[in-house]
């Protein structure tokens, strides 16, 4: 029998080459190594802008009508936007663009900007700016939140600071996107008039506001050019005090001056009264801190943590900057236990290798070819530019047991010849050139199985495609070492087992004898074997079929994000002491480690109604409960205060949300009539509250608002020569915080803000007293002449567009054992059951619509790695039948995967899945391990398929156990599920262990079986060709 050794034969011949390549491979792991970035998953973000449009005093719906209408008419028009959703509420509108994965996030701002620009003709003339624009990640957690304390400076000058030293310098950090600033009082001058003291001299808000405009500047004055020099000038036209401004004259009045201080009130305050934050109980100001998208956030947060020190140094010794929730250290936690779980497994791989090999020089070769594997695939990671991630380190784990397979067929075959009696080299040379094929084969349909992955579309595709490709280029960079290394050093090290014949038989050897009597059984029982295989069959598509189906398993990140809700109507003040209430709480739960929370209008915060809590929770040994129980233990507790509600959800590294969310799943409903739309809404709120799979229901309606109306009598108002736009002007001058003027230092920019004095401004009976002037006679005309003022009635506090529709957002939480897939077909019926007309429609958004679209392709994924496994097959066996006897082994696999994760209560998510892909790669290993000796045997010996198909089961008995044992230990650590992050990374050594438990149990009774029967069926005359020469 002739062995063409190949490239084993060379690298055996060439010891020294082949360590000096080796060592190289090795060399580049450990450069790239320190070099990897390091990421919680692959970046997998769609291009998303914000748009953001201030018009201060403006109602929810004129900011929707006049603002957001025109804006999303423009945006419409750009191409390859897949969503556009804003939210109007008081004084501003925020506008959410999400593109297609594809899209350049530089090129779609560009034509962001050109919209605005044609927008602006038809926006409102009085906004102070045009709209502004921002790349972002919505559904991004923050990296870092920074705490800003003083225990002796104002609110406002604190504000001051975080704002032109902390907030600058930080955004200059490479990687840092937004920075929100949450309880943020911006210095601002705020000139409250008296109306009873403005009508006594016959002036109204719109003379006050014309005089500060006037006499404070800052325009250009030129400069003096001299013979000799030049002289810039200068002027006094700015004004920087209260005092300053109280001077101001405003008229004259019997030919004396009326100054601003004699009809106002001048002080120094806030831009915006009706915010605060607090660092736990600590009043002050947060730093909410958000990538660039893209950006790695380990990188990132370091940067930031080595700033630190020099802007405190900076600021005054009374401001304190401390790190209050510092999301990165989960990340690293999680990582690190990745780290451990991938040595754990490559121990366990080796003690098998051990345990059946016997020999430590066998041993030790495996285990090379393992190292030398893993470390140069880093290199390869860090060519195609992937993270060290979650997800990376996973495929890297889970090839612990696919590298060694290779390993482990070669060396076991060197080691047979060894035992027949050849020398080191000979059997090297024999060993290797034998299995090549086989191993080749293996190795090829291995990765066959992970082509599917690299074309799934939308973010899932995304997440698995640097599972996909470090998966694939560390199989292959196996096969290339298993081919050179492995016989190299066999040819070197392995020596000839010493022969005792007085030893009792081996673990191997006594498992041998028990196959080979099952096998005889199970060979003389044909039919019976088919049956049972036929059964596995049916019952796999059964289990498919009823098995609960979810999508990414709900993380532990140690991350709390918290919304809070009050009534439509509640006062600052009320709010405030609400989220106190709430804070008290939060801070008495052991588990609790720092939190954070605010009141007000500020970042995607629109509404006083509406708050936001921030918590980080101890690392996860020093806590007894996890982050979803957390949740479900506070939950109670929290609902004892009266008038408000806390959403608390899980924060997630896989979020796919389009905005802030108060729970983990949303449902949209859209229509083009607003009443319709908030009835139905309602109903089904109210419907989904009373299933007991749904938690944390709730919806984005704030229609509790109160507004008053007030009715112009045009005619009356023609009278007196005003007009229903005159009326508009007053009434913002006074109750607007209009920004009337503003004033430049060498650092920023404030603002001054008229409104009515403190004591009129929120009763409604000012109005009746409010006057404004006549153009045609001059007098002092009362409001109440013009208008009538109605009772107040019930509005909405904000207006949710999506797609240019009146739309409202659902979130809800899960029951614990609930699975989104039952959830949605719930919620399906629900909008049955309540009759909800066709004018109203409702689609899933975030992960649930991601999971209807994996749930509509997983099939097709699954037939998609069989017909690309079984193509490969059929290349390299130049044969349309023998790759069905291979693919024979994947029923019992698949079926022993769903039984496994049925039995812990795991949903199918998409790790589940890739889990099943993987073993559709894996399990198919047996079949050709036999079927490729079987075949030889017929072609080469003369053998009957019988006597073949026996033979080669027993032969390669050993290292077809040896390589199971070696995948499914590789996954053992993965489905044990300990330390940060392993609930991601458990349903995927679940069903891994699962399935090779159950297919390593039948597969070596069914496949010779199916053999046989295949054989029969299929039975062709001419001998196919020779594939592999083997013993």
């Amino acid at each position: 029998m002739k062995v063409h050794g190949g490239i084993s034969a060379w690298c055996i011949d060439h010891p020294i080459a082949t360590a000096l390549l080796t060592f190289a491979l090795v060399l580049l792991g450990l450069i790239a190594f320190p070099r990897l970035p390091i990421a919680p998953l692959p970046e997998a973000e769609f291009p998303t802008i914000q748009v953001a449009a201030q018009l201060p005093g403006a109602s929810p719906d004129t900011m929707a009508s006049s603002v957001a209408t025109p804006l999303e008419v423009q945006f419409s028009a750009i191409p390859g936007m897949t969503q556009m959703t804003s939210s109007s509420a008081l004084g501003s509108s925020n506008l959410t663009l999400q593109f297609t994965l594809n899209k350049s996030i530089d090129t779609a701002a560009q034509e962001v900007q050109a919209a605005i620009n044609t927008a602006a003709g038809k926006l409102p003339k009085d906004m102070p700016t045009l709209p502004t624009w921002r790349k972002v990640n919505p559904s991004d957690s923050p990296v870092l939140i920074l705490s800003v304390s003083s225990t002796q400076m104002p609110g406002t000058e604190l504000s001051d600071y975080a704002e032109t030293l902390l907030a600058r310098q930080l955004s200059q950090i490479d990687g840092v996107g937004q920075i929100y600033i949450t309880g943020q009082q911006r210095p601002a001058i705020r000139v409250q008039a008296s109306a009873d003291k403005l009508a006594a001299i016959g002036l109204t808000l719109a003379d006050v506001r014309l005089a500060i405009q006037k006499t404070s500047l800052n325009l250009a004055k030129g400069a003096l050019y001299g013979e000799s020099s030049i002289s810039t000038l200068s002027t006094n036209d700015q004004l920087f005090h209260p005092d300053e401004y109280g001077q101001l004259i405003v008229s004259y009045k019997n030919g004396a001056p009326v100054q601003l201080r004699d009809v106002a009130t001048v002080v120094s305050g806030s831009e915006d009264a009706y915010v605060q934050a607090w660092s736990g109980d600590r009043p002050g100001v947060n730093l909410v801190i958000l990538r660039q998208p893209g950006a790695n956030i380990v990188d990132t947060v370091d940067r930031i943590q080595a700033a630190l020190p020099g802007l405190q140094a900076m600021l005054p010794a009374s401001i304190q900057v401390s790190v209050l929730i510092d999301r990165t250290q989960t990340i690293r936690a999680s990582l690190h236990e990745v780290e451990i779980t991938l040595i754990i497994a490559i121990l366990l791989v080796v003690a098998v290798m051990a345990l059946f090999l016997r020999q430590w020089s066998a041993t030790l070769i495996v285990s090379s070819v393992l190292g030398v594997s893993l470390i140069a695939s880093i290199a390869l990671m860090y060519i195609m530019g992937f993270s060290l991630n979650n997800l990376t380190l996973v495929a890297i784990v889970i090839c612990v047991g696919f590298v060694v397979d290779d390993a482990i067929v070669v060396v076991e075959n060197i080691h047979r010849h060894l035992e027949a009696g050849d020398g080191m080299r000979e059997a090297a040379i024999k060993g290797a050139g034998e299995i090549g094929f086989t191993v080749v084969s293996i190795s090829f349909s291995l990765v066959a199985a992970f082509i599917p992955l690299l074309f799934m579309g939308g973010v899932v595709g995304r997440l698995f495609k640097e599972f996909a490709l470090t998966a694939t280029s560390t199989i292959m960079i196996s096969v290339v070492v298993s081919l050179t290394l492995a016989p190299t050093m066999a040819a070197l090290f392995m020596r000839a087992p010493a022969h005792d014949a007085h030893a009792k038989p081996g673990f191997g050897e006594r498992l041998l004898s028990m196959y080979e009597r099952a096998l005889r059984r199970a060979l003389a029982h044909q039919k019976l074997m088919l049956g049972l295989f036929s059964l596995t069959l049916c019952m796999a598509i059964a289990g498919y079929v009823f098995i609960p189906k979810g999508f990414f398993p709900i993380q532990d990140t140690g991350f709390i994000l918290g919304t809070t809700e009050a009534a439509a109507d509640v006062s600052f003040p009320q709010m405030v002491k609400k989220h106190q209430a709430l804070a008290e709480i939060v801070a008495a739960d052991p588990a609790v480690q720092t939190f954070s929370h605010s009141v007000g209008v500020s970042g995607s915060n629109q509404t006083i109604a509406n708050g936001r809590f921030w918590i980080s929770l101890k690392n996860r040994g020093d806590r007894d409960v996890s982050a979803s129980a957390f949740i479900d233990r506070i939950r109670p507790q929290l609902m004892k205060v009266p008038g408000i509600v806390l959403y608390l959800r899980a924060g997630q590294d896989i979020n796919l949300s389009s905005g802030p969310s108060r729970a983990q799943y949303q449902y949209v409903l859209k229509s083009n009539d607003g009443p319709t739309l908030n009835l139905w809404t309602q109903r089904l709120t109210e419907k989904l509250r009373g299933i007991a799979a749904f938690r944390d229901i709730s919806n984005d309606l704030q229609l509790g608002g109160s507004i008053t109306h007030i009715n112009i009598d045009r005619a009356a108002a023609a009278r007196f020569g005003l007009t229903a736009s005159d009326v508009d002007e007053a009434l913002y001058d006074a109750f607007g915080q209009r920004q009337v003027n503003e004033f430049q230092t060498e650092i920023n920019q404030y603002n001054v803000i008229l409104e009515l004095d403190t004591r009129q401004r929120g009763k409604a009976e000012s109005l009746a007293y409010f006057y404004l002037r006549s153009p045609l006679s001059g007098e002092m005309v009362p409001l109440s002449a013009l208008a009538r003022f109605d009772a107040p009635t019930i509005g909405p506090l904000s207006i949710a567009h999506d797609g240019m529709f009146p739309a409202a957002n659902l979130s809800f939480n899960l029951a614990p054992g609930v699975a989104l897939g039952d959830a949605v077909i719930l919620l399906n019926q629900a909008k049955n059951e309540i009759g909800m007309p066709a004018s109203v429609n409702g689609n899933f958004q975030g992960a649930a619509q991601a999971f209807q679209s994996s749930l509509a392709s997983q099939p097709w994924l699954i037939l998609a790695a069989l017909v690309a496994v079984y193509i490969i097959l059929g290349v390299l066996y130049e044969s349309f039948v023998h790759p069905l006897t291979i693919i024979s082994t994947l029923p019992s696999a698949g079926l022993g995967a769903l039984i496994l994760l049925w039995i812990l209560g795991q949903d199918f998510s998409i790790m589940a899945l890739i889990g099943l892909v993987l073993l559709i790669g894996i399990v198919k290993k047996n079949g050709i391990l036999m079927i490729d000796f079987a075949l030889d045997a017929q072609r080469n010996r003369g053998l009957s398929p019988e006597a073949a198909i026996f033979e080669a089961c027993l032969t390669r008995f050993r290292p077809i156990m040896m390589t199971t044992l070696a995948a499914l230990l590789g996954a053992l650590p993965l489905m044990l599920g300990y330390g940060t992050g392993a609930e991601l990374r458990q349903p995927l050594g679940i069903a891994v262990v699962g399935g090779l438990l159950v297919s390593q149990a039948l597969t070596l009774f069914t496949t010779p079986v199916i053999y046989l029967w295949l054989e029969r069926v299929f039975h062709r005359s001419t001998p196919a060709p020779a594939l592999a020469t083997t013993h």
